[in-house]
């Protein structure tokens, strides 16, 4: 059995069992978090597609970590006008363990 759940803007599609770095939620390491905003459930029976998400069907994760992602390097500059800005950025993520997909 798999969902696909919606969370930051994204859709992940997920078992049970799997472990996935979405975007920073405010919870801490530890507790539990409940997706409702499911897309869409597949089973061995046929897949049931939510408008635009299925009533009743959540799934359930604990939190590992938070923590940011690598470093990158975001340089800007303009030519000939001797112009130049570098930053770096590192994203925030939520690591979690998805527990169990409830239709």
């Amino acid at each position: 059995m798999y969902a696909v759940i919606e969370t930051g803007g994204k859709q992940y599609q997920v078992s049970e069992g799997d472990v996935i770095f979405i975007e920073k939620l405010p919870v801490n390491a530890e507790e539990t978090v409940t997706f409702d905003k499911i897309a869409a459930i597949g089973a061995e029976e046929g897949i049931k597609v939510g408008t635009p998400y299925v009533e009743g069907a959540s799934v359930k994760a604990t939190v590992l970590k938070n923590g940011k992602a690598k470093k990158i390097t975001v340089f800007t500059y303009k030519p000939k006008k001797g112009e130049k800005k570098k930053q770096g950025h590192r994203q925030p993520y939520t690591q979690v363990k998805i527990e169990s997909i409830n239709a």
